[in-house]
């Protein structure tokens, strides 16, 4: 309920120990992974992990603190040049990593689908694992010394362009699709059909300064070298 949202903080145990055991583990990395995982930690713990079972554009905001927070931080802080990764032997081309991310997105914003991810813990948390692990192949990948600098940029494109396109659909939706909601928006002052619109809005409106934030370490291999040219 609103008057109890601010309490609500999700202290599963298996969660925080999940939380804590890759702090562990990340210890000596750079203190970007610590960043990551303290967004991971707003988005699964936080009483945004509670509003967003009751609000879809609560969901809106959980699912951009992942693709575009806690997942790029934690892709760009364990990736190193020196090592050879098991998903860097693969070799898994942009294309393939970028239409994986985006159709576990979309998946998540199937109105059926999403129905069974919040029908037990397990869906839902086999959703999660998907859309977790498909958005730290994409950015690192993304962020992997071999991409270049073009490609980067117009897949950053891309990006921006698809999560536009669904928050448009969201936006302009004549009614509300989401089962899960259809009685648990009223209690915060919203019609379902308003609060999807919002959802959408903020995948709308937030995805492009937020790719911009997150893809800024492959934006700088394209810029610096203007730059340099420029000034010299």
């Amino acid at each position: 309920m609103p008057d109890a949202i601010h309490s609500a903080w999700n202290l599963d145990p298996i969660l925080l120990a999940v939380l804590a055991a890759a702090a562990w583990l990340m210890r000596a990395q750079p203190g970007r992974v610590q960043l990551g995982l303290a967004l991971a930690a707003v988005a699964y713990v936080s009483p945004i992990c509670a509003l967003s079972a009751g609000l879809f554009s609560a969901r809106s905001v959980h699912h951009l603190l992942i693709v575009f927070g806690a997942t790029p931080l934690l892709a760009l802080a364990t990736w190193d040049g020196s090592r050879t990764w098991g998903l860097d032997r693969a070799r898994v081309s942009l294309s393939v990593a970028f239409l994986l991310n985006v159709a576990v997105f979309w998946a998540w914003h199937v109105p059926s689908l999403y129905a069974w991810a919040l029908s037990s813990d397990a869906a839902y948390w086999v959703g999660q694992a998907a859309l977790l692990g498909s958005s730290v192949l994409f950015w690192r990948v993304l962020y992997r010394s071999d991409t270049t600098a073009p490609a980067a940029f117009f897949t950053l494109i891309a990006m921006v362009m698809q999560m536009g396109l669904l928050g448009a659909i969201l936006t302009f939706a004549p009614q509300a699709v989401y089962g899960p909601h259809f009685l648990t928006t009223q209690v915060y002052g919203l019609a379902p059909v308003a609060d999807q619109q919002l959802a959408g809005l903020i995948m709308w409106v937030g995805s492009l300064p937020l790719t911009v934030i997150a893809g800024w370490a492959v934006l700088r291999r394209l810029i610096g070298p203007m730059v340099r040219e420029a000034s010299a």
